[in-house]
Parts: C-alpha cells; sequence; structure tokens
C-alpha cells in the first residue's frame, strides 16, 4: 500500500490530502486570499492524517505542485514538503500546478487550457488535449485579442483557472471559447492519480536540488 500527502499551494487555496494508491481518501483545504499557508499547512496535514487513522511514518512518499503560481504559496508548500522528505527519508514528487488544474474538468475533444493570473494583462497558460497529454508547454504570457488563435478556428478550447474573467475580457469573441461558471483554483484533490503514477515510475526530484517553477523573477508589491 501506498500513502501519498499531496500539497498544493500555488495560489490562495491552501490544500492537503492524502491517498492510498492513487485514490484519494482525505482532503482539508482552504482558499483565503490573504494567503494563510503558513498557518494552516502543517495543521491541515496532522487533519488528514488523524482522519485517516495513519501514523505519518506510514507515508511512503510526499508530492507537491511544483509551480507556476504565487512565489509565497509555492515557497511555503515546497518547504514543508522538503521538510519532510528529509525528516522521514521519502522520495519527492513534483506535479505541474497547471496539469493539476486541468484535471479538473473532462472534455472528449478539443483542449483544455488551464490559466492562473500572473499581474496585469499576463496568465501563466499550458494547452493539454483531451487526454491530458501536453501541447504546448507551462509558460507566462500575456494576453491579447489574437491569443490562441492558431486553435481556436477548428476547435473547442475549454479554460479553467482564476484567469478566466480577464481572458474573457481580452480574447476576442469565438462561440468555440468555453469558460467555467466560475473562477476555479489548483486543488490537492486533483494530484492523487498524478502522483501515484509518479510514485511507480519512480519520477523523484532531488531534495537538495529541486525548486519551484516560478517562471518569472520575484517582483515584490
Amino acid at each position: 500500500m501506498s500513502y501519498i500527502l499531496n500539497i498544493e499551494s500555488s495560489t490562495t487555496n491552501c490544500s492537503i490530502s492524502l491517498a492510498l494508491n492513487g485514490k484519494l481518501i482525505s482532503i482539508k483545504e482552504k482558499n483565503d486570499e490573504s494567503y494563510s499557508h503558513s498557518t494552516k499547512l502543517h495543521s491541515f496535514i496532522d487533519e488528514v492524517l488523524k482522519e485517516s487513522n495513519i501514523s505519518i511514518k506510514e507515508l511512503s512518499a510526499i508530492a507537491v505542485s511544483k509551480g507556476p503560481g504565487s512565489y509565497t504559496g509555492l515557497r511555503i508548500g515546497v518547504a514543508a514538503a522538503k521538510g519532510l522528505c528529509y525528516s522521514l527519508d521519502l522520495p519527492l514528487i513534483s506535479v505541474s500546478t497547471l496539469l493539476i488544474l486541468a484535471k479538473q474538468i473532462k472534455v472528449d475533444s478539443g483542449f483544455i487550457i488551464p490559466i492562473i493570473d500572473a499581474r496585469r494583462d499576463e496568465v501563466y497558460s499550458a494547452i493539454f488535449d483531451s487526454s491530458y497529454n501536453s501541447v504546448r508547454e507551462v509558460m507566462p504570457e500575456i494576453i491579447t485579442k489574437d491569443s490562441f488563435n492558431e486553435l481556436i478556428s477548428s476547435n473547442k478550447l475549454y479554460f479553467v483557472g482564476n484567469a478566466q474573467e480577464k481572458c474573457k475580457r481580452l480574447i476576442k469573441n469565438n462561440s468555440n471559447l468555453i469558460f467555467s461558471s466560475h473562477e476555479t483554483f489548483p486543488s490537492s484533490n486533483d494530484m492523487a492519480g498524478l502522483s501515484f503514477e509518479k510514485f511507480r515510475n519512480s519520477k523523484f526530484e532531488d531534495i537538495a536540488y529541486f525548486e519551484p517553477d516560478y517562471l518569472k523573477k520575484f517582483i515584490p508589491g
């Protein structure tokens, strides 16, 4: 049996879950714009373990959302994950934040575009097909009326994430653009299968050198 603790802290949503062989068994999360990650994260870890009646020593690995996203949130999540791996001698697994977000929706065809707000008219985005295969790498981009033009003419594009309103406002109106009815945020709920797949294939990070995928340099203010 493989118990994996999943940590997602890349946005305002502080989310911790415990999964057994890729199946979610417990989750605690709170979406707080004041970023309460530093006070909530470790208590959420304790809560999911107690709720599942699992000792921390029974864990097989720690998985963390690697970004992109909030500098503060990513630093807190990765520091916690690395600290647990060091102290418990466990492997560290990292999962793309945008793939985690993409997993929130299921489509039969077209493309899934997860988008995270990144100041002004910029977003962090990626493009996945309906099987969650990467079509275009994760990148920061400024949204304009011509964004995703190469795909819009002949494909349905399904947007998910907290930058949807920005995209609605800036991209030319087109019936092939499908937006969710509300803002969504990455959640450890969607990490269980992804982290277990990496665990089975021994795709682990070097704990000493692993850093979040910030994509951009930190700009205060």
